[in-house]
């Protein structure tokens, strides 16, 4: 069985350890174990029940009030409400609660209400894609285990591979070539493909080379199609000399092409980009770097 700290649960619910703590000496809630040192520690079930407790404290219901709930009620309550309410934070936490859970009907339910009530595109920017940010950096912080980032990346990831293979691609004179790829050793590739499937939609021509490229196979490609664009997402932390010189590798490597960069690791190590070297942050940063369908810049 997973055990959790309280500031696991701080960073996957966004609820401050000091309301945990409250939460727990006045209405019970959960009964964690604790370690020899005299920490916290709690179980998945602790879990689940704080983000099934999360969502209907959000949504107006008083704690004392959930705290006289059955288990089994407040999860058809949650249910109720992430039917009616699509507002977006309330989605990503009812991912993120099928993530925990494992529970593929609810994400499945979940995808399909929006999709259908919103479009494919705004459920993916603005669900999805928040959610997949904040499951990065669970990764990250090891605050979810690799079973559950596998289980909700392989459900996100057939819905992108339906998508991508939906679309005709349409190229004109705004048309640009993008290269993507992940280094070696880097396996986090949803967000790679959401950005193929946004050049895509663009009319840009992506040339999507997926997880764990090594630098020299990436040349030999590069060899074959001189793309004027690479792309790349750095989540997790680089081998050997690390970001900054993987970053002055690839510059110097393709000085003629423009290298845009995204992902946890620039953002959190802030390296100096080089000249030919653009970090975006966001899907809207990249549409702004995309040529526009006009065929400007």
């Amino acid at each position: 069985m997973l055990k959790y700290s309280i500031k696991d649960l701080e960073q996957i619910t966004g609820i401050k350890a000091h309301t945990l703590r409250v939460w727990e000496q006045r209405y019970g809630l959960f009964s964690p174990n604790r370690s020899e040192t005299n920490i916290r520690r709690y179980s998945n079930e602790d879990l689940r029940m704080l983000l099934n407790i999360s969502i209907l404290n959000a949504n107006g219901m008083k704690i004392s009030r959930i705290a006289e709930l059955r288990p089994e009620e407040m999860r058809s309550e949650v249910l109720a409400i992430s039917n009616r309410n699509l507002e977006e934070n309330l989605q990503i936490d009812n991912l993120v609660l099928a993530m925990v859970e494992m529970d593929e009907d609810r994400f499945e339910k979940a995808i399909s209400t929006n999709i259908l009530k919103k479009g494919f595109d705004f459920t993916i920017r603005n669900i999805i894609y928040p959610f997949l940010v904040k499951v990065g950096v669970l990764w990250i912080t090891e605050s979810i285990n690799p079973a559950q980032e596998h289980f909700i990346s392989n459900l996100v990831r057939q819905k992108l591979f339906t998508a991508i293979d939906g679309q005709v691609p349409k190229y004109g004179n705004h048309t640009e070539s993008y290269l993507l790829f992940l280094p070696d050793q880097e396996l986090h590739e949803i967000s790679l493909l959401y950005y193929h499937f946004l050049l895509r939609q663009s009319g840009q021509k992506s040339i999507f080379l997926g997880q764990a490229v090594p630098f020299e196979d990436l040349e030999k490609v590069f060899g074959i199609h001189r793309p004027k664009n690479l792309l790349t997402v750095l989540t997790s932390p680089l081998p050997g000399d690390g970001l900054q010189a993987y970053l002055n590798r690839l510059a110097a490597t393709f000085p003629d092409s423009r290298i845009l960069v995204s992902g946890y690791q620039l953002v959190h190590l802030k390296p100096i980009l080089p000249p030919n070297v653009v970090q975006f942050n966001t899907p809207a940063d990249l549409v702004d770097l995309m040529p526009s369908l006009e065929g400007g810049s």
